[in-house]
């Protein structure tokens, strides 16, 4: 059976995916850094499955334009 591709993921989904914490996710989501939406009475927050696959690639763009101008690190954020 095939499975089926979910539109949008919650908060936890892209903790778990970016291997982050929910704090991180949601900070992420407030900052508008990650887009999301604000779905339901109780406003759960909801991030489309492509804008995090475009997140995802918008930090592998970042990273390799800090690896070509600091081609020997330099920065504090190594983890």
């Amino acid at each position: 059976m095939a499975q089926v591709q979910r539109r949008f993921l919650l908060l936890s989904d892209v903790a778990e995916i970016l291997n982050i914490s929910p704090a991180q996710a949601y900070a992420l989501v407030r900052s508008g850094e990650l887009p999301a939406i604000k779905i339901g009475g109780r406003g759960q927050w909801r991030v489309e499955t492509e804008a995090l696959e475009r997140y995802i690639r918008d930090a592998y763009e970042k990273t390799r334009e800090f690896v070509a101008t600091h081609p020997f690190g330099g920065s504090d954020d190594d983890e």
